[in-house]
């Protein structure tokens, strides 16, 4: 079934009154899960939303928590979360990082005991739609083993590249996964194959089974040992700058990620000149990257899906789940 956007934003909003949200707080917060199904990240969006509703009833999620300012250094400050509301929190670690770019040309936040941001690429979209270059990572849990390993030791520390481009921004966000959990219930879900190996199955064997590899818990690093050596830098440089916890002291039997850490950069482009001919340059080699293709294949730049999805489902209404959507309302 399918529903339109305002029908979705104003029931989860409802919902979040009904928890206590303030009103403002409540209708960000919705707007951001509702935003994320708009896009076609479904994974993210209203299916996640009864296990945020679980971490509010447990006591693990502050509904009235903001973060707070603990240091600062010019364009450099670190922030607590408090436990507050993951995507609140990085929206308004986005929200400052863009404010220093415009003193400094350039701002840095890192954000310590925070929740699961939900969707990623929201703070990327964020950046660019104030005109910024952002970049913002999370670490996360123990849920990805090492290259050559078996046992989690890493985070599948999602990563967010953001460039403003008229009439299109660029946005890549991606775990450090082939494909991310989420990625692998859906197409377990819907009986599919992946389309390429993801990881590896209990005897260690390469597999396309989504099934195998939630069994296995061993999804296969993006660029293989480069995708391993990207999450564990991540994770080093979001829990120094932030001063919070490393993935190996996050609980990895959690049900969510709690008290992870965070790092959001904005980049003003117009605070070195030129932002005129940095749009032109952005749209040259977006152009130039889209002039060829396989026989019966696209090439998309990062975002571009997103784009396609959202005039659809603006248009046709967002595709919901029934039992989860009846169970919300």
């Amino acid at each position: 079934m399918r529903v339109s956007y305002d029908e979705l934003h104003q029931t989860l909003l409802r919902a979040l009154l009904g928890v206590g949200f303030e009103r403002g707080r409540a209708d960000l917060c919705a707007r951001l899960f509702a935003e994320t199904d708009l896009d076609g990240v479904y994974t993210h969006g209203l299916k996640r939303f009864p296990r945020f509703l679980e971490q509010i009833r447990r006591g693990l999620v502050d509904i009235h928590a903001s973060p707070e300012l603990i240091t600062g250094a010019g364009a450099l400050e670190r922030w607590d979360g408090r436990r507050g509301p993951g995507n609140l929190n990085a929206h308004d670690s986005m929200r400052r990082a863009i404010a220093l770019s415009r003193e400094h040309g350039v701002g840095c936040v890192a954000l310590r005991e925070t929740n699961h941001w939900m969707r990623g690429g929201s703070y990327g979209w964020q950046a660019a739609e104030a005109g910024r270059v952002g970049v913002c990572w999370t670490n996360t849990m123990p849920n990805l083993p090492p290259w050559g390993a078996t046992q989690a030791r890493l985070g599948n520390n999602p990563l967010v590249i953001a460039v403003p481009r008229a009439p299109e921004h660029v946005v890549l966000d991606m775990a450090m996964s082939q494909f991310s959990y989420g990625a692998l219930a859906a197409y377990r879900a819907r009986g599919e194959q992946l389309p390429v190996d993801g990881g590896f199955d209990l005897d260690g064997r390469l597999t396309r089974d989504p099934a195998a590899i939630e069994e296995s818990a061993r999804p296969l690093p993006i660029g293989f040992w480069k995708g391993s050596g990207l999450a564990l830098m991540l994770d080093l440089t979001a829990a120094l700058l932030a001063g919070g916890l490393a993935t190996h002291q996050i609980p990895a039997d959690a049900v969510e990620e709690s008290g992870v850490s965070q790092v959001f950069l904005a980049f003003d482009l117009s605070a070195l000149g030129g932002q005129e001919a940095a749009s032109s340059l952005a749209d040259e080699i977006v152009k130039h990257f889209k002039n060829d293709s396989a026989e019966g294949e696209a090439v998309r730049y990062p975002g571009e899906r997103v784009l396609n999805v959202r005039r659809e489902n603006l248009e046709r209404g967002i595709p919901v789940d029934p039992e989860v959507w009846e169970q919300l309302k």
